[in-house]
């Protein structure tokens, strides 16, 4: 495999220099940690962050340097931290199976209590929630950041027991199934086949990492000469290969360019491991696709406490999946003013990324901090969304865009968001990891 890293980095960017673009493109109307100390305000409110993900543990960070006496609480049973954005690398063999993975412990606040239990119910007319263990905690502040569900059980055959065998990889799934993925790829661009890539009719977190894989393995075809054995084809929900339409025509004419098929408006339904054969609904019924190596992303839906509480959307395009209800510019919950919600299980048009909880963090905490102190907070949320998206190994697009489907460059006349560029992929590589973990300190 070549090797990236033997190329030489230009004298002018040092890698302080790309960490401090890292942070600096992804922070932006961010709350530097002295002002934030220096605002402190004193309360005894009852403060219960519902997930200890990168949501709910920027937040938690966030609250307890802005407040003094607050009665914060982190809910959440996983003791592994997950650095999420890590797992494309790692499924393109570029870093090892441990490179994502921390302890939730590390990154919790002191003064901040954490309760290693699921959240199983949600009752906001009562301020409470219910754990796996039956406690009830009782809160004044609630901020639901419990992340989503991968509901591989959606797609008939399909289990994640079948990532890493039979031609299956799947990225979302974790470390182990995205080392798994990496090894799938790995034989299938060795001997060559049919590779299908797809996206589920859900919204999703990333929405450019299935891209990202299609793009990853064409480039390792092309490295181990084996490009002409295979063929690559992607499967679109829709009729667009993302959802910023600018995006979208850029990625199906790299598509066209590496002779990446597209079946739009193709959602996988069954999987045959034994046939190698993927199902697909279409317009005009059902369609079947061959092939030697698949990546597998299922439909994503809140978890369901969320969903079967008084939480979610009620009606209208989030309603089905479960999100939680809530004002696309300040996060909080249209119904219960007590409770705001952040990051992938949000219900707002944007905003399932790493990057986009670096924005609305700080507009929770803003808003809490304001309703302690009795005061309005203007802080909004306009949708900010990031991803770089790699398009072969050495090369990535910074795509930034907002609820407007406007491109929002952090470096304009430095990164072209449409071109594929060296430094962005050493800011995916080097410098977001270090930025997501000064995040997740509130100190980004």
């Amino acid at each position: 495999m070549a090797q990236i890293r033997s190329r030489r980095v230009d004298p002018e960017l040092t890698r302080r220099q790309l960490l401090a673009m890292g942070s600096a493109g992804l922070a932006t109307g961010v709350v530097s940690p002295s002002k934030a100390s220096a605002a402190k305000v004193v309360t005894k409110a009852r403060i219960l962050i519902a997930g200890a993900g990168a949501a709910g543990l920027t937040v938690a960070n966030r609250l307890a340097a802005r407040l003094e006496g607050a009665r914060i609480t982190l809910l959440d049973s996983r003791k592994e931290h997950y650095y999420q954005p890590g797992y494309t690398l790692v499924a393109a063999g570029l870093k090892s199976i441990d490179y994502p993975v921390s302890s939730t412990r590390e990154w919790v606040p002191s003064g901040v209590n954490w309760v290693d239990e699921a959240v199983t119910e949600f009752k906001p007319d009562a301020r409470r929630v219910v754990t796996s263990a039956g406690k009830t905690l009782d809160y004044d502040f609630l901020v639901v950041a419990t992340g989503l569900d991968l509901d591989y059980s959606a797609i008939e055959g399909m289990t994640t027991d079948l990532i890493g065998r039979e031609g299956i990889g799947s990225v979302y799934a974790g470390p182990e199934a995205a080392h798994k993925t990496w090894q799938q790829m790995s034989q299938f661009t060795d001997k060559g086949g049919a590779g299908l890539f797809q996206r589920p009719a859900t919204e999703m977190k990333c929405a450019g990492a299935p891209l990202k894989y299609a793009f990853i393995t064409d480039d390792y075809a092309r490295r181990k000469s084996t490009r002409q054995k295979i063929k690559l084809t992607y499967a679109a929900h829709g009729n667009a290969l993302f959802g910023v339409p600018i995006v979208s025509e850029k990625v199906r004419m790299l598509f066209a360019e590496r002779s990446i098929d597209v079946a739009y408006n193709h959602v996988l339904k069954a999987i045959d491991p034994g046939r190698r054969i993927a199902t697909f609904e279409t317009p005009q019924g059902m369609a079947e696709i061959g092939y030697d190596f698949i990546n597998v992303v299922p439909p994503m839906r809140a978890p369901a406490a969320v969903r079967k509480s008084a939480l979610a959307w009620q009606s209208g395009p989030f309603a089905a999946d479960g999100w939680v209800e809530a004002d696309k510019a300040t996060l909080r919950h249209t119904r219960f003013a007590n409770v705001f919600t952040i990051g992938d299980v949000a219900g707002v048009p944007k905003g399932k990324t790493a990057a986009s909880v670096k924005w609305q963090a700080p507009v929770v905490v803003e808003h809490i901090v304001a309703d302690v102190a009795d005061r309005k907070s203007d802080a909004a949320y306009n949708g900010y969304t990031s991803c770089p998206l790699i398009t072969r190994i050495g090369r990535a697009m910074l795509v930034e865009f907002d609820y407007d489907n406007n491109l929002v460059p952090s470096f304009p006349g430095i990164i072209a968001p449409l071109e594929e560029l060296w430094i962005t992929w050493l800011m995916k590589e080097i410098a977001l990891k270090p930025t997501y973990l000064a995040m997740l300190r509130g100190r980004a």
